[in-house]
């Protein structure tokens, strides 16, 4: 877990909570949420702007304790929740200035009679600069969720002077100036400390520029209905989704009972590959692994995963046989893209059945390549697949730049689905998970950084993805928990920089034994997200 550290406050300080069913809708999604709250579950909207002002309220008085606060309010609901936290803040005797939007009514109803100091936003720069000076915290509630576009004047410079301010800012449901949907930043945008988000993240928060705007990353449940599948199109990847959907063992098993995993890996050029790969499996809780590798790895491997099973990649026949012994195969980690290995793996393509099968790295290329005839992108392809690219594989895998697919991750991952009928991991900031076909919400990871960023990383990854196939878990619950369990053993490391791929199969022990819904350094019912800064 990270801990507080120079520089790093209780806004800052967090490990990872989250509840099993944490929904990540876009900013439209949350927005036609909200009337079929009001219109269809009859919640009426006064309670549920009271609700978040009073949550946010709550939460700023947990993570700032001390000093006043300065709330900027816009003209919207967003703007209307700052009211409430303003107004709940200073009748529980919290110096407070409140600085409102000219749109917003004057007296505002919301105040219930309250006298708070501020009045409207003035167009005076010095002097929102002097009041900015005078504040230990800011509230951002300027434009939430609706916002399309760059800011326009006024609310272009309110964000500039709070940016520039260097106080710490809270930002309520999103930062002003990210969008919702898509987390782009197209003209100014606030750079939160932390961020408040009602009901659930929003889709705009998890995906870069916008994650390192909203700094670390709350959501608070304030009287909605339950959300539905039709209601948000993702899932977050939370400590609780991951406890409630990992395979258990019986308390009486065996090895062939607990997963039995084909690793097809490495070359004479890429054994550690191979090496990452089955320590990521059997940290994983793979009850039996072969590795099928080339006969001159066979020392590197007997020495490095001593508890792997050997297969001569070049004997067929013994390779058909383990096949035929494994529940899922994954192949691709080091392999190299020679014909004899395109023609290795269309031969146990061929013969895999049911059995789910993962593809990565060379094998992607290899399958983008068109190389095996027995898969192309018509639907021809193995029963359970699942396809783990990075933005540069998954480029080739649509005929398009890792530019075009980094610029949209999320549609990027539904075409591969729908394209190549498979589950598809798509690596990123976030990682990504479509289910098959690309029918279904999307899974989003909630503990990748930067940190991961070393070659290796996505071996241990296939490895622990791989292992979740074998013990019985569908192709993108699979890539789901592979990603949070990796994720959770690289965040518990807490090494930075200096992370190395097997530090993360070393951790994974750990992270599988995070049970429950993970810890959060604020204890409060209503909290269902606490998310680490990405920084």
């Amino acid at each position: 877990m990270r801990s507080a550290g120079p520089g790093r406050d209780a806004a800052t300080a967090s490990a990872f909570m989250g509840q099993e069913r944490v929904p990540v809708p876009t900013g439209s999604e949350a927005a036609a949420f909200d009337r079929r709250a009001i219109e269809s579950a009859g919640v009426p909207q006064s309670v549920l702007m009271e609700n978040a002002g009073r949550a946010a309220a709550t939460l700023l008085t947990r993570l700032f304790p001390r000093g006043s606060v300065l709330v900027l309010a816009g003209s919207g609901n967003n703007g209307g929740d700052g009211v409430v936290l303003a107004r709940t803040l200073r009748s529980w005797g919290r110096r407070v200035e409140l600085l409102t939007d000219a749109g917003r009514p004057h007296p505002d109803p919301l105040l219930h009679g309250w006298e708070i100091p501020g009045g409207p936003i003035s167009d005076d720069s010095a002097d929102l600069a002097v009041r900015l000076q005078g504040a230990h915290v800011v509230v951002d509630a300027l434009l939430g969720t609706g916002i399309r576009g760059a800011p326009r004047p006024p609310q272009a410079r309110l964000i500039r002077a709070m940016n520039e301010s260097g106080r710490p800012v809270l930002a309520l449901d999103i930062p002003s100036g990210v969008d919702a949907d898509s987390g782009t930043v197209e003209g100014d945008a606030v750079r939160a400390r932390a961020t408040v988000a009602f009901g659930a993240p929003k889709r705009g928060s998890l995906l870069h520029p916008g994650r390192e705007m909203a700094g670390r990353l709350l959501a608070v449940e304030i009287g909605f209905p339950p959300w539905t599948d039709e209601d948000a199109s993702g899932r977050l990847l939370t400590p609780g989704w991951a406890g409630r959907h990992r395979p258990r063992r019986p308390l009486v098993t065996h090895k062939n009972a607990a997963g039995r995993l084909l690793l097809v890996a490495g070359s004479s050029r890429m054994g550690g590959a191979a090496v990452l790969a089955a320590r990521g499996a059997l940290r994983s809780g793979v009850g039996y692994l072969r590795v099928a590798a080339p006969a001159a790895l066979r020392g590197v491997l007997q020495s490095a995963v001593p508890e792997a099973v050997q297969v001569d990649r070049d004997d067929r026949e013994a390779l058909r046989e383990a096949l035929a012994q494994s529940d899922a195969l994954a192949a691709g980690p080091g392999l190299g893209t020679e014909p004899a290995t395109a023609d290795l793996l269309d031969e146990l393509l061929a013969e895999v059945g049911s059995r789910p099968v993962l593809l990565d790295a060379d094998a992607l290329n290899l399958l983008a390549a068109g190389r095996f005839g027995r898969w192309r992108s018509d639907g021809t392809g193995p029963e359970a697949a699942l396809l783990t690219p990075h933005p540069g594989e998954a480029g080739r895998l649509l005929d398009r730049s890792s530019g075009e697919v980094a610029g949209d991750p999320v549609g990027a991952a539904r075409e591969l689905a729908r394209r190549w009928d498979a589950a598809v991991l798509l690596k990123g900031a976030p990682s990504i998970v479509a289910p098959p076909r690309g029918e279904g919400p999307l899974f989003f990871s909630a503990t990748g950084s930067s940190d991961l960023a070393r070659a290796g990383m996505g071996d241990v990854l296939t490895g622990s993805v791989g292992a979740f196939l074998a013990r019985g878990a569908g192709p993108a619950v699979a890539g789901g928990l592979g990603l949070h369990f990796t994720g959770m053993a690289a965040l518990l490391a807490g090494q930075g920089e200096s992370l190395l791929p097997g530090d993360v199969a070393e951790g994974l022990a750990r992270a599988l034994g995070f049970e429950g819904g993970g810890d959060g350094s604020v204890e409060l019912p209503a909290v269902i997200l606490d998310l680490p800064p990405p920084w």
